[in-house]
């Protein structure tokens, strides 16, 4: 999964992706310097580039920051594929088409290799920004009538990749195989119209780990695969 990513600029967006229409939201309303859930962040869909809060609301949310039917918080910001279409926060959206694509310049995953964690970053070597595979929803604030967009990135298991799988703690009662870890859905420019306009089965057939040498740095030895171990704020 993850938590942290910085985001393209509105400028890449327009250049690169071919996308100008903003619907009405301050472009300049998110943080390129990192995104972390809830805070608002930049994604493309088929009408254009929209600005919304990096943490779904689900339809039966009562606040913004999202909860579920008994009021208790729920993490929204991810979602595993495997049960995009039938988890409750996301099965609307995902049956509606309402895919997306988030632009960002690099994502943090966790390293712990070490035995403790270290953050690392994940750019392209090509120097171009991730489209990563998400969908988006409106939700009208009960109390004031407000619409407001968000969206989730959504995931799939990384056990057999050779670099992702290094990622996140691992659980020392299951085998390698077993152990679930997560990463992002790259979707390549050849494949942006597809991911948005396509059907389900379309876009479900681009689900697909990165190769190993779209990274920076890109090597089959994983001490070489990254740049450096990047610092946060939060550690």
């Amino acid at each position: 999964m993850c938590n942290r990513y910085r985001p393209a600029s509105v400028t890449y967006v327009r250049d690169v992706f071919g996308f100008t229409l903003i619907k009405e939201r301050e472009p300049d309303a998110y943080n390129t310097n990192g995104i972390g859930p809830w805070q608002n962040g930049p994604f493309i869909h088929r009408q254009g580039l929209d600005i919304g809060q990096w943490g779904l609301i689900p339809w039966f949310s009562k606040t913004r920051r999202p909860t579920g039917k008994l009021g208790k918080p729920i993490s929204t910001n991810n979602c595993r594929i495997e049960t995009v279409a039938t988890a409750p926060s996301f099965k609307a959206p995902w049956a509606r088409g309402q895919r997306c694509l988030i632009p960002a310049a690099d994502y943090d995953e966790p390293y712990w290799g070490t035995g403790r964690n270290i953050w690392w970053r994940f750019a392209r070597k090509d120097g171009e920004a991730w489209a990563l595979a998400g969908i988006w929803n409106e939700w009208t604030d009960p109390a004031s009538g407000e619409i407001v967009v968000s969206y989730t990135m959504l995931t799939q298991n990384c056990d057999d990749h050779p670099l992702l799988s290094l990622m996140h703690k691992p659980d020392p009662a299951l085998p390698p195989d077993e152990q679930d870890k997560r990463s992002v859905i790259p979707i390549e420019r050849k494949d942006w119209d597809t991911w948005l306009n396509g059907s389900i089965d379309e876009a479900m057939a681009l689900v697909k780990l990165p190769a190993v040498d779209l990274f920076s740095h890109g090597a089959a030895d994983p001490a070489q695969a990254v740049p450096l171990p990047i610092k946060r704020n939060e550690e």
